[in-house]
């Protein structure tokens, strides 16, 4: 790992350069963070789980025409990607109110929105990821106002087909975090979906009894990230049951 050059390190993922130009390798960290790292543990096997999630859900979203960074999985820890300029707007799709929507509105967890709403927010730790308006983004320039119409419409298609996908295997998709990038090809740029798709960044719900099988579980206390993770991968067809568990926290800070 050492020989290769990092590119960027972030809380859960680190960025080394690829094989080829305009290539990364994207390497999953075992870290779990929440509020704005203030909270942190490193809990085994975790960047695994993430690894083989994620790879599933950009190999289906490839196959379904959705443009990403995604190339293919190296291991069990990263994937191979395509080099691009991350906009600084985390996009989040919400289905279900939960989380911060519930404490800003007084709307009560698990109770359906009208409609899927789509969020803004800055991407910057230093300030806590503010929530901005796309009044925001177009007058400091983060995006054009056809990229925000990009995102927009990419991020809807990604949630049907995770909706789709999670209700399939008995899960509700509460919610969830998408990032895009500016791929340059020659003259040419367009606005692809980048970073990762897991329960890190998803709030995943079981159907039949409301448990949590995301980082919710980090975020509250309640213990068994790990074991939700596997489960979310086992009904997804991506770990089975031969296959050895993990355990965690290993180490909290």
């Amino acid at each position: 790992m050492s020989r290769r050059r990092r590119v960027y390190e972030g809380k859960a993922k680190v960025l080394y350069e690829g094989p080829e130009p305009g290539t990364l390798v994207q390497h999953f960290k075992d870290d779990a963070t929440a509020f704005n790292n203030q909270k942190h543990a490193t809990i085994e096997g975790k960047g695994v789980l993430n690894n083989r999630i994620s790879e599933f859900i950009f190999t289906r979203l490839n196959e379904i025409g959705v443009p990403t960074h995604f190339i293919r999985s190296i291991n069990m820890r990263e994937q191979l990607i395509r080099e691009v300029e991350i906009i600084p707007c985390e996009v989040v799709v919400r289905n279900v109110a939960a989380g911060s929507i519930s404490k800003r509105l007084g709307i009560e967890e698990g109770t359906a929105l009208p409609r899927s709403i789509i969020e803004f927010y800055y991407k910057n730790d230093e300030l806590g990821d503010p929530m901005i308006s796309e009044e925001h983004i177009t007058a400091f320039g983060w995006a054009t106002p056809q990229e925000i119409d990009d995102m927009m419409a990419l991020a809807l298609r990604v949630n049907d087909f995770l909706t789709g996908l999670f209700l399939g295997i008995g899960i509700r998709l509460v919610d969830f975090k998408v990032e895009f990038g500016r791929l340059y090809e020659g003259d040419m740029v367009r606005v692809v979906l980048a970073d990762e798709i897991s329960p890190d960044s998803c709030r995943l719900w079981d159907i039949r009894t409301n448990d949590k099988l995301d980082k919710d579980r980090f975020r509250r206390d309640m213990g068994g990230l790990i074991e939700a993770y596997q489960e979310v991968a086992r009904r997804l067809g991506i770990l089975f049951e031969n296959e050895p568990k993990r355990r965690g926290p290993m180490l909290v800070k």
